[in-house]
């Protein structure tokens, strides 16, 4: 009988540690179903694994009978040990924060997982079951603690407007745009740190839970300026969070094909981004990056509009330790608002050679004669080639791309990493592509480059591939790291 409760344990470990990988994805999913869902159809659940588990299911259900059941079902606790403890032991680029709502959702995932098996004659098919029913006991919580949820998240939405309406001084400047946004959030906060008292939303709170629990945390009675970044993944995101900061200056980086994947089409993407800009009053100032056509094409009905492009600040009189081209807009844009708040020149000047790098955008150091380029965080087509463009201009030592591709692209997503592939080609000496969702794309836009194949290396993982950099590498070479993002995903 030992063996029945050994293996019952060790396959309860693995339904827990398999619940909280879902719930990893949940909550990088912003904890909306539709998106959880779609992530989960869209390749997310791993085929192989699926198999594994209906596989152990089916030796449980059937050796229940016979001389060697017990060894058979111990067996298979051991596999569910091993599996649950690999994906224990695996790490993410964004890892699961247990919030209070993270530890709410766990929770009674795990109580409705042992009512299941406490209500079963045979517990060791049914703690099985939920390994390979994750998603709905996961989905089947959410529902249960969706009143809970709405009326928490209620509560916090009020007192942030609360908060907000207290102070009527408060110079709220949005930000957003479909890539550039976090670095231009960033520019604006140190440029404008000279002369006010300046809090931004931190690291990606650029959701409308994001925002209120930045306004509840970090505003004080004597902030001056509230920079708020606006993310989106669907049309009436950014309109939300307008709604609740009510901003009077607004800051539209770009509208590229970024999240095509939730919505659908690029002009729903240029309605959704400019939600930010149709929700400036009559006398807020908007500030649009002309360098994109669907910012170009938009008319804007407000007197104080400034169309920038990043070629303007060729003339710019400024150093600045950042690289890549696109950052110049971005600290254009952050010296336009600087200037309609009524900052010196010399203000701006000394704040623009202060910016930093965002941590893993484009971000250069050097480690033993090496020079690492960071630019892991989510890549974007234009972002992708700007982060290339930096690479090409290294003339000594051999330059090196490890990229698993671009994601959240929906149906352009394998024209636009062939054209990464392309880009490669002209701007690497050797690439590493890690993963499968967008290898065969990558190496055609290769070969189609002329990219030699001695070259060329495949990575089954970011682990991997990592491994192979270390042992290839040599003083003097240029190591890109292009997103991450997809080994967490893919």
């Amino acid at each position: 009988m030992w063996v029945i409760y050994v293996s019952v344990i060790l396959i309860l470990f693995y339904a827990a540690v398999r619940l909280r990988f879902e719930l990893t994805m949940l909550q990088q999913n912003s904890y909306r179903p539709v998106r959880y869902l779609r992530w989960l159809t869209g390749g997310g659940l791993s085929v192989t694994d699926l198999v594994t588990d209906l596989l152990l299911l089916a030796v449980v259900m059937f050796s229940w009978y016979g001389r060697w059941a017990s060894y058979m079902v111990l067996a298979v606790g051991l596999i569910c040990g091993y599996k649950g403890w690999k994906l224990l032991a695996r790490r993410y680029k964004k890892p699961l924060v247990f919030t209070a709502r993270a530890w709410r959702l766990y929770v009674v995932s795990l109580i409705i997982a042992l009512g299941v098996v406490v209500c079963c004659a045979v517990p060791h098919w049914m703690a099985l079951g939920v390994v390979v029913f994750a998603p709905v006991v996961l989905m089947a919580a959410w529902v249960v603690l969706w009143p809970v949820e709405w009326f928490i998240n209620r509560w916090y939405i009020d007192d942030a407007r609360r908060i907000l309406r207290s102070m009527p001084e408060l110079v709220v400047i949005g930000v957003t745009g479909s890539y550039g946004k976090t670095s231009t959030k960033h520019a604006l906060y140190r440029i404008l740190s000279e002369r006010f008292s300046v809090v931004m939303t931190p690291g990606s709170f650029n959701t409308t839970l994001g925002v209120v629990r930045t306004v509840r945390e970090h505003l004080k009675p004597y902030t001056q300026i509230f920079i708020v970044e606006m993310g989106a993944k669907n049309v009436g995101d950014i309109a939300e969070i307008c709604a609740l900061v009510r901003p009077t200056i607004g800051v539209l980086t770009s509208i590229g094909p970024q999240h095509l994947e939730s919505f659908g089409t690029m002009e729903r993407v240029q309605r959704a981004k400019f939600e930010l800009i149709d929700a400036l009053p009559e006398g807020g100032l908007a500030v649009v990056n002309d360098d994109f056509e669907l910012v170009r094409e938009r008319p804007i009905g407000l007197k104080n509009v400034f169309r920038y492009t990043s070629d303007e600040a060729k003339s710019a009189d400024f150093e600045t330790q950042l690289v890549g081209r696109h950052n110049l807009g971005n600290i254009l844009a952050a010296s336009i608002v600087a200037r309609w708040l009524g900052m010196t020149d010399a203000e701006i000047r000394y704040g623009i050679s202060q910016l930093r790098p965002v941590e893993h955008r484009l971000e250069v150091t050097r480690r033993g004669g090496l020079t690492i380029i960071d630019d892991a965080f989510n890549s974007n087509p234009a972002g992708a080639a700007m982060a290339l463009e930096v690479l090409g201009e290294f003339t000594s030592g051999r330059r090196i791309v490890v990229t698993p591709g671009m994601i959240e692209l929906g149906a352009r997503q394998a024209e636009l990493n062939r054209e990464l592939g392309r880009q490669m080609a002209v701007s690497c000496d050797y690439a590493v592509v890690v993963g499968e969702y967008n290898r065969s794309a990558i190496v055609a836009g290769l070969r189609e480059g002329g990219f030699a194949e001695d070259g060329l290396f495949l990575a089954k993982d970011f682990a991997a591939a990592t491994a192979w950099v270390r042992a290839f590498v040599r003083a003097g070479d240029v190591v890109l790291y292009e997103n991450d993002l997809p080994d967490t995903f893919k």
